[in-house]
This record gives structure tokens, C-alpha cells and sequence, in this order.
């Protein structure tokens, strides 16, 4: 089974180079600011690809996810396209769960303050789970930014190391790109664009 991850393309997918592959995940930033004509443009693009499944969460960017409720949303999905939100689908006997949550920062969308709030997010996380895919980093992996902050969530460290997933997937942090594996964990973060939004990496591809 080959997967293709991305993340972060921030509305400019059309400059990017998608290898084949049969699930193609983005991992959030569809959009620049997260409005309709944005989110339109991604889904023509994305539900156009030729991989036989498509999975993607949205980002802080991605205001318009936000604003509507699950219901409203689901009509916008195009067929094809598997849309996670603290929720999860099982395609090709593999077990995925996505979320758009991230750590709270200039009220983007999907902000959730630390403690309870967030943690009640990597609660719903559940235990047979093959690739996470959220938004965010984990602390202290993948999430460095040039400053040399590191800006992941410490609670989703602590879920992804009760879940032990097999692959966790997340972008956000754009100078964070590449991978990190550790016993139990493959992570990826599968930003595209570098921290001056312009295209620098590729798609991330593995086999499961």
C-alpha cells in the first residue's frame, strides 16, 4: 500500500508534484485564510488526483471548517474524499484518525488552550490505530521553529505514546519538515512549503 502525505500546501497545490499512489493524505492549511473560493479550489484539485483514496484534516488556516457545522460541511466533501475531524476511517484494513486541533496561538482556527481543553481532543484517540494524522506536532519532534522554539503539544506526545500508532502524520510548523522514528512511531511532518511560504519540500511517500 503506498501513501502519500503533504501538508501545509496553503492554496498552492497546483505547483506541487503528486507522486502516484494508492491514499494521498494532507494533514491541514488547505487554504491561506480559509475562505470559500479557497476551499473550492482545493477540492477541484484534490478530488481530481487519481489515487484511490483521499484523506485530509484542516488546519489553523482553514477558518471555513470551523464556521459550519459537521452537517453543512459533509455536503461540501466531494466524493471521493474522506474528511476527519476528530474522527476516523478505516480504508484498506488500515485503522486512521484525524485532527485538526492545535495549540492555542493569535486565535487561528482550531485553537484549543492547554490542559483539559486540548487533552479532551487526544482523549477521543482511540487505542488500535494504525496512522494519526493531526495538524499539529507533537512536543519536541518535528516542531523547531527557526527562532528554535519548540512549539508542539506535550499531551498529544503523551496520546501518541499510549496509542503507539505506526505512522503519525502532521505538518504546521513548516521548518519542521521530514522524519523522526523512534521504537514505535514513524513521524512525519509532510509540510510542503518552507516558513517563508514558498514551495520547498516534496510529498512525503511511504509503504504500510
Amino acid at each position: 500500500m503506498q501513501i502519500i502525505t503533504l501538508s501545509d500546501t496553503h492554496g498552492k497545490h497546483g505547483k506541487i508534484e503528486i507522486p502516484d499512489g494508492d491514499i494521498i493524505i494532507h494533514a491541514g492549511d488547505v487554504t491561506s485564510m480559509g475562505r470559500k473560493h479557497e476551499v473550492v479550489a482545493f477540492f477541484d484539485w484534490f478530488a481530481s488526483l487519481k489515487h484511490p483514496h483521499k484523506i485530509f484534516i484542516p488546519g489553523n488556516h482553514d477558518f471555513f471548517f470551523e464556521a459550519l457545522p459537521e452537517y453543512e460541511i459533509l455536503k461540501w466533501i466531494p466524493p471521493g474524499v474522506t474528511y476527519l475531524n476528530d474522527s476516523g476511517v478505516e480504508l484498506e484494513g488500515l485503522r486512521f484518525w484525524g485532527s485538526p486541533i492545535t495549540p492555542w496561538f493569535n486565535n487561528w482556527a482550531f485553537n484549543r488552550l492547554p490542559g483539559e481543553d486540548i487533552r479532551k481532543h487526544w482523549a477521543l484517540i482511540p487505542a488500535e490505530l494504525d496512522i494519526l494524522i493531526t495538524h499539529g506536532p507533537p512536543r519536541g519532534i518535528l516542531d523547531k521553529t527557526v527562532g528554535d522554539e519548540l512549539t508542539g503539544c506535550a499531551d498529544l506526545l503523551n496520546s501518541v505514546r499510549a496509542v503507539k500508532p505506526l505512522y503519525h502524520i502532521f505538518g504546521h510548523i513548516h521548518e519542521g519538515y521530514g522524519m523522526y522514528k523512534d521504537q514505535d512511531t514513524t513521524f512525519l511532518n509532510a509540510s510542503v512549503l518552507d516558513e517563508m511560504y514558498q514551495v520547498r519540500n516534496q510529498p512525503c511517500t511511504f509503504e504500510l
